[in-house]
Parts: structure tokens; C-alpha cells; sequence
């Protein structure tokens, strides 16, 4: 994400809760028209135009699970990671509200934070939610503060508007459709997994157009995220191994762990990409074109049988072998 001098992080104390709020507060600045009640009250007051519907997602951010434990002796350090996660906490929650069809508009969040993170690690947090907010829409209208014993917790609530049409379920892939992701895939914790880019005007564009079937966001790996869209609508799956596209992290992730790029691509996850399908024509022309400048790959098409397999490449079919599901779980993930 951009680092612009205009938001820059001043050293502060270790502040009370109050004063932390005060100063989120004024960070954030004056809220939009729509906002008739933000921060400082009991609760938020919105104005919804009429006709609209709400699409509301939450996500939780842990210290030792989704990101690395701040030290704040290293001051510099400890602020920059602050800021990324503060941009990841909502970013998140945009991807869902995309995925859906939708566009975020407001977010409350609530933050446990250690004495020593009251400072300048709040500071810096409160600039990443800022930036992303403003990056895409979104007003932060309210929240909650408290100490924690433990590990730092920022847990963001959005809530995003559908417009005049209906969100995009899981439910709505078609025996016949295409399978379709943005951009490129696999190890994201080599660093991207603290700086998603939400694909809202991806997923925008697809509702406008009324090409999308079914959609997703690759939070947890293509394995596992493609699994629920076929389970949702009860068809199967045979991806083209060919057309998955690699992200150069997963490369560089292979020569770590010795194994396969594409097998990073498949599982790693947190890539935070679309997946949804289409009509073959429709994801042929976006192969071609991209969307909003982004890249689309085809990669596959949803069968009437129960399972997901792979092939190498399209002409090799009959060589599919199953797709195990090894995305990220966190009961089982350490």
C-alpha cells in the first residue's frame, strides 16, 4: 500500500482508553452525509437509501495467528507492521462484502490492545484503517476499546449495500460454467498476506454486467475456497493445471520448501483474489481482456459430478487426478 508523508505517525505515550478513543476519533476525520450519528455515542446512525440491501461480514485479527507479535523497542518496525495491520483488519472484510456482490460503506471496529501498544502502535493501526477506508469508500462510524493480557485483537465489523440487485451466493454455480480467478496465486506470507487488495471493482463490474454466477474470495486457499463454491451448489470441478496462475511469491516459496509452485498456488492462501464462474464466453473474452485491469485466468470448468480433480491441461482430461482440499484451517493450521 502507498505510504504518503501527509500520514505520518508521531511517538505518542501509553494513553487511558478515552484518550485512545479521542485520538482514533480525530484521526478519522469528519464522516460522509450518510453517517447521521459516528463516532462518540452509543451507537452509529446511518442513513440507507431506500430499496437497498445490507450485506454485513465480520473478521478477526490475532496477534500470533494473523500476524507477527509487535515489539515495541523496535519502534520503527513495530509501527509499520501496526499500520499493515490495521490495513489488513479491513481489507478483509471488503473482499467478503465484494465477493458478494457488494460495496462496502461502513465498518465499525474494536480493538484489545497491551498497555504498551496504547501509543504509537494504536496510532499507526489507526492510520492503516484509515487508508484503506478511504482507498475504498468505506466510513468507520464506531467500535470498542479494551485492554487485553494477552495477544493484540482487532476485530472489524463492515457492512456493505447491494444496490438494487441481490448478493452473489455460493450457491449459484452451473454445471457447465467456467472457473475464473483475478490475478495470481500463492505465497502470500512471504509478505502479501499483510497488504490484500480487495478486488470491489472487480466484483462490481461482474454484478453490472450480470455475468456472475457464483463468487468467492480466496481467503483460505483455491483448494478449500473453490470446495465450498461446489458444495454450495452441488456440482464438481475439473481444473486445468496449466491455467492456474502462480504468483512469483509462489515460486519463491517453492525453492524454500521444495515443493511445487502450483501446489503453494493451490493451498497457501490469504491471496484474498476472486474465484467465481461465468459462461464459457464470458470468460473467454475476460482471459483476453482482464477486468478493470486486473488479470483473469479460466482455469477450469464445474461438472455434474461430486468431486474436484485436475488435469494438466485442458486436452489431458482423462489424466485428472482429485484435488485434495488443504487450504487453511484454524483448528488444525498452527
Amino acid at each position: 500500500m502507498a505510504h504518503e508523508s501527509s500520514h505520518s505517525i508521531e511517538p505518542s505515550t501509553q494513553r487511558g482508553e478515552f484518550e485512545l478513543i479521542a485520538a482514533i476519533r480525530a484521526s478519522l476525520g469528519t464522516p460522509p452525509e450518510d453517517v447521521i450519528v459516528g463516532i462518540g455515542d452509543d451507537a452509529a446512525v446511518l442513513s440507507v437509501p431506500p430499496g437497498e440491501q445490507l450485506v454485513v461480514t465480520t473478521d478477526m485479527l490475532v496477534e500470533g495467528r494473523h500476524f507477527d507479535a509487535l515489539t515495541v523497542g523496535d519502534a520503527a518496525n513495530a509501527q509499520s507492521a501496526a499500520e499493515a495491520i490495521g490495513w489488513k483488519a479491513l481489507a478483509v472484510s471488503i473482499s467478503d462484502v465484494a465477493a458478494m456482490g457488494g460495496r462496502a460503506r461502513w465498518a465499525v471496529v474494536s480493538i484489545a490492545l497491551r498497555a504498551e501498544h496504547t501509543g504509537s502502535v494504536a496510532d499507526a493501526l489507526t492510520v492503516g484503517l484509515r487508508r484503506c477506508a478511504e482507498s475504498f469508500g468505506v466510513a468507520i462510524v464506531g467500535g470498542d476499546t479494551t485492554a487485553s493480557p494477552g495477544p493484540l485483537i482487532v476485530n472489524v465489523t463492515l457492512a456493505g449495500s447491494l444496490g438494487d440487485g441481490d448478493a452473489v451466493l455460493r450457491s449459484g454455480a452451473r454445471v457447465g460454467d467456467a472457473v475464473c480467478v483475478t490475478g495470481a496465486l500463492g505465497g502470500s506470507r512471504l509478505g502479501r498476506h499483510l497488504h490484500p487488495q480487495p478486488r470491489q471493482d472487480e466484483a462490481l463490474s461482474l454484478v453490472k454486467e450480470g455475468v456472475v454466477h457464483a463468487m468467492i474470495d480466496l481467503s483460505d486457499g483455491l483448494s478449500s475456497d473453490l470446495g465450498h463454491v461446489l458444495d454450495a451448489s452441488g456440482v464438481g470441478a475439473m481444473l486445468w493445471a496449466d491455467r492456474v496462475p502462480i504468483h512469483p511469491d509462489a515460486t519463491r516459496r517453492a525453492a524454500e520448501t521444495g515443493r511445487p509452485a502450483l501446489e503453494h498456488a493451490l493451498h497457501d492462501g490469504e491471496d484474498f483474489e476472486l474465484l467465481f464462474t461465468t459462461s464459457p464466453d464470458v470468460a473467454a473474452r475476460l482471459a483476453t481482456d482482464g477486468l478493470c485491469g486486473t488479470p483473469v485466468a479460466w482455469i477450469g470448468r464445474l461438472t455434474g459430478d461430486a468431486d474436484c480433480v485436475i488435469a494438466p491441461d485442458a486436452s489431458q482430461e482423462s489424466a485428472a487426478v482429485p484435488l485434495e482440499r488443504r487450504g487453511y484451517d484454524h483448528f488444525r493450521n498452527g
